[in-house]
């Protein structure tokens, strides 16, 4: 099993700038990278960017590529999740997981607590 903790969510405004952190400890080798998701309120959790622990290859959902950066240091197995140009539409709370393998649009684990991210117009 691995913990997830994440943080760095907040309220900001439209077309402003926010850089999410997550903490992974345990059998995080099991896994071959990690993801961040986010739920808004009254939807599905959806997947929203993916990068492998290896390699570092990212992959994105449509609507956030070009505008969010998926990172990690393994040494210190944290990925971040830098979001610029923000949007009303990304107001969710974010939660990280691990993913299979490259490509994966699905969490592996049990999920965290999140961070909310807020962005008012």
């Amino acid at each position: 099993q691995v913990q997830l903790v994440e943080s760095g969510g907040g309220l900001v405004q439209v077309g402003e700038s926010l850089r999410l952190s997550c903490v992974a400890s345990g059998r995080t080798s099991n896994y071959g990278g990690m993801g961040w998701f986010r739920q808004a309120p009254g939807k599905t959790r959806e997947f929203v960017a993916g990068i492998t622990w290896a390699l570092g290859n990212p992959w994105y959902k449509a609507s956030v590529s070009g505008r969010f950066i998926i990172s990690r240091d393994n040494a210190k197995n944290t990925v971040y999740l830098q979001m610029n140009s923000l949007k009303p539409e990304d107001t969710a709370v974010y939660y990280c997981n691990t993913v299979r393998t490259v490509g994966s649009r699905e969490g592996m684990d049990y999920w965290g607590k999140g961070t909310l991210v807020t962005v008012s117009s």
